[in-house]
């Protein structure tokens, strides 16, 4: 009679039971597997241990610098992760890329600073914030869908984060984050069942990389545009330099954006790398061609 092997694996520091597809123990954080494409440092797992979370602009810059320490410590508590404050910031760089076009046009009768110059100025400010930040929600909404829905077929996202956190729901309900020892993210998953409710801010930070594209894209506008009357301002939307927005944007979308949201998700769901990077990196080179050939200009 053949024996039916066990789909689990023990951890061997704590002991405890694992699925056989974990890559870190779900109980102490352990690593038991180490996959190829860690010997490429970029994608090497962070395995300190892990004592409280850093702040807020600690996180964002190891976002740049070191992404999977950015990454294992926003897992640990998804609460503080600063997702929201990076679609804040892109959004006021869109606005001062407004002003970076608001330089380029001549108002006739309207002489620079005066006090209806400033006004327009700020109606520009003001016009490309409301823009951006709807616009980048919407948009970094949908890619994280569309991401999350190529994990389903390579890891099983969704199944796996039903497994590991329960519903939303009951999560808000049953606990309270007051009652919950921060430094105890896996004992008894209560803090990995909490924070489950929090992984949309989590998949938001892989967007980090448009802070410093939008601040690039201000460059080229500010250089790269020709100043030219309001009543010619054809001129600045008929202009070659756009295609270089493009260009930067779709560049990033199909590199740097979907090895970050890989690196997002196999913290979420403790899956492999290489599975859930692979197909993120085909959805990122679709988007991105979609995006340059499709998309209006106006606006960057």
């Amino acid at each position: 009679m053949s024996q039916t092997v066990a789909a689990f694996q023990r951890c061997p520091r704590c002991g405890n039971e694992n699925t056989a597809d974990s890559y870190a123990c779900n109980f102490c954080g352990f690593r038991l597997k180490i996959e190829r494409l860690e010997k490429i440092k970029f994608f090497r797992r962070y395995e300190a241990e892990w004592i409280g979370p850093y702040p807020w602009y600690m996180k964002i810059l190891y976002l740049f610098v070191n992404a999977p320490k950015a990454f294992h410590d926003i897992n640990h508590k998804r609460s503080k992760a600063p997702g929201w404050l990076i679609l804040l910031f892109c959004s006021l760089l869109y606005a001062l890329m407004g002003l970076a076009f608001f330089s380029h046009f001549n108002f006739a009768g309207i002489p620079p600073f005066t006090i209806i110059h400033f006004l327009i100025g700020l109606g520009f400010f003001a016009s490309f914030f409301i823009f951006g930040f709807c616009y980048q929600l919407i948009f970094f909404w949908f890619l994280i869908w569309l991401f999350s829905k190529g994990a389903n077929y390579a890891v099983g996202f969704t199944d796996k984060l039903e497994t590991r956190f329960g519903g939303v729901k009951e999560q808000k309900e049953k606990y309270k984050e007051s009652d919950i020892s921060p430094f105890s993210i896996y004992k008894g998953g209560t803090m990995l069942t909490l924070e489950g409710a929090y992984k949309f801010r989590m998949m938001l930070c892989a967007f980090t990389p448009f802070l410093l594209i939008n601040g690039i894209k201000i460059l080229v506008v500010l250089f790269g545009f020709p100043t030219v009357d309001v009543v010619n301002i054809d001129q600045v939307f008929n202009a070659p330099t756009w295609a270089i927005l493009d260009i930067i944007d779709a560049l990033t979308l199909a590199t740097w954006v979907p090895i970050l949201i890989t690196l997002a998700i196999r913290e979420l769901s403790n899956s492999s790398t290489t599975r859930v990077l692979i197909p993120n990196i085909i959805i990122g080179v679709i988007v991105a061609i979609l995006f340059y050939f499709l998309r209006p200009t106006l606006f960057g």
